[in-house]
């Protein structure tokens, strides 16, 4: 009698493969949903830091550096670095509906954590991997 191979033996090495080549996929899935994630919370932060800024500017007694440390204040809450006078503009006469108006516009540099450096591997010479400069703005009238 010869001994034939069994349909498990022909499979041994299956379930072993289908790991290798699903965990990496779903990690990087995970990674990017984490990633971005952490980027539309730093977007969430800079709109309201822009919005306690004009809230701030729209008033008579205040200055611009005052408003800059409010700004600053609201992005080290929200777990940001605080940025050069530099990335926060303050822009108290801006015309809006036959008055004026007050508008904060901040830009901060997001870095990737983890993407980056895997895009660096992927394409070495590519820029891809700097910093993306998201920015927020808010505008309300004068008092």
């Amino acid at each position: 009698m010869t001994s034939t191979p069994n349909r498990r033996n022909r499979e041994r090495g299956a379930a072993l493969l289908e790991a290798a080549v699903t965990i990496p996929l779903i990690l990087l899935i995970s990674v990017g949903i984490f990633e971005f994630g952490r980027a539309y919370q730093t977007q969430q932060v800079l709109t309201n830091a822009a919005r306690e800024g004009a809230r701030l500017a729209v008033l008579e007694g205040p200055t611009d550096a005052d408003v800059r440390t409010r700004v600053n204040n609201y992005l080290t809450g929200g777990g940001l670095t605080s940025q050069p006078d530099g990335n926060i503009a303050v822009n108290r006469t801006v015309p809006f509906n036959g008055a004026t108006a007050s508008q904060i516009t901040i830009t901060y540099p997001f870095q990737f954590m983890v993407l980056n450096p895997i895009v660096r591997m992927v394409v070495p010479s590519s820029t891809t991997g700097e910093a993306i400069n998201m920015s927020a703005a808010a505008l309300m009238r004068n008092e």
